[in-house]
This record gives C-alpha cells, structure tokens and sequence, in this order.
C-alpha cells in the first residue's frame, strides 16, 4: 500500500498542459504579447570630478607646441653631448641611452607644419645616431 501526501510530486505531473506534437522550441502563449517599448531616458550630463577629468585630459594647441619645442632642444642637446663625446674619445654608453630616450618623445606631432618637419628632421637626426651607435 502506498500512501500519498497531498503535496506530493504526483499530483504536478498529472496537472502538466499535455504537450504539443513537433514543438522543439520556445514559444509564447497566446495571451503573452511583447511589451511596449519606454521612452530613452535622456542623457546623463557632465557634472562635478568627471567635468574636472576630462578637461584634464584634453590638450590645447599652445601645451602641444610648449612640449614638442621642449622636446625638440633635449633631442639637440642630447645630439650636441654626443658629438662632444665623440671629438673627445670618451663616449659613454649613457649618451646613446638618452637619445633612444629622446627618440621615443620626438613621436608626438603638433598639427603646425613647420614645426613638425623641423620635428621630423631632428627625429630623422637622432634616429641615424642610434643606428650607427647601436652594436651590430
């Protein structure tokens, strides 16, 4: 004899909505409809740090110029040290160091044509340098 609860699992599966021949996937009943869309909500303004951040990041053209004059007379610097260390006979392993250095901050542009060809001239310059200085 075989005593059943009444919340027992028999009573569920005999309650199931027989199943639909050739159904293999997901369907939606017929009372299911897809809900209507909302309204996008507006975008979210810059406010407060973000503001702050983002004005931090941008650069105007006078800092651009500021940094790549910069960088172009530690480049010719670097390119006079070794032409010195060179008539001298006592060239130091450091001198070519600094101008890869060097090299790798000569990369940025600053959107003024005379300034970057006179830029790429001096990048052009100090990459020969390398080149002829570096072991084989």
């Amino acid at each position: 004899m075989r005593i059943q609860a009444p919340n027992s699992t028999a009573s569920v599966r005999d309650a199931q909505a027989p199943r639909r021949a050739g159904s293999t996937g997901f369907q939606l009943e017929a009372g299911d409809s897809a809900k209507a869309q909302s309204a996008v909500p507006s975008l979210r303004t810059i406010g407060g740090i973000d503001a702050l951040v983002a004005l931090q990041g941008m650069q105007d053209a006078t800092e651009r110029r500021r940094r790549a004059v910069a960088s172009g007379r530690v480049a010719l610097d670097a390119l006079d040290e070794l032409k010195l260390g060179l008539l001298s006979g006592s060239l130091d392993p450091s001198k070519l160091n600094r101008l890869r250095a060097v090299e790798a901050q000569l990369k940025e542009r600053t959107g003024e044509a005379d300034l970057d060809s006179v830029l790429a001239e001096i990048e052009l310059r100090v990459a020969v340098e390398v080149a002829k200085m570096s072991p084989r």
